[in-house]
């Protein structure tokens, strides 16, 4: 066996526990650096545009929205998954783009002038119209999960 790759062990009595750091003992050797976020959490935040998600428009047409139901499932259709977009201009036009379960829908011919209606109702709204599409179709995985619960789907 070679010289160099000897293990030497060597007994001792006891260990003394190194010292445990302390908060105090190192504010006085801490310098503390510029905190960039200083000025980012004293912003406060801008408030959302009315018709934007989160403003106060936007709220109140998705509220309308939710308030329609779908006649043959017991769910609005805001939940249901057949809203795919609502645009609020700053002047108060409301584009709100849809789809229907089936182009075969008994309500294709109704279901569209009665969300045109609700939205158009909403106070602020000075004009409203909808986009019926069909592409994407729509499909069960739409629904949101409140709507999946109430049919049993979750």
């Amino acid at each position: 066996m070679n010289e160099e790759s000897k293990i030497v062990a060597e007994e001792v009595e006891r260990v003394d526990a190194p010292p445990r750091a302390r908060v105090e003992d190192a504010r006085d050797t801490y310098e503390r650096k510029r905190d960039y976020l200083t000025g980012f959490l004293a912003q406060k935040p801008e408030p959302a545009n009315s018709g934007e998600p989160g403003g106060a428009l936007y709220d109140a047409i998705v509220e309308a929205l939710k308030e329609i139901y779908d006649p043959e499932i017991p769910v609005n259709i805001y939940d249901l998954g057949l809203i795919y977009g609502v645009e609020v201009t700053n002047d108060g036009h409301a584009v709100v783009t849809m789809t229907l379960t089936t182009p075969h829908c008994p309500v294709a011919e109704s279901m569209p002038a009665e969300v045109e209606l609700r939205v158009g109702s909403v106070p602020g709204v000075g004009h409203s119209e909808v986009n019926l599409v069909w592409d994407p179709p729509w499909d069960p995985g739409k629904m949101s999960d409140e709507a999946k619960l109430e049919l049993g789907m979750l």
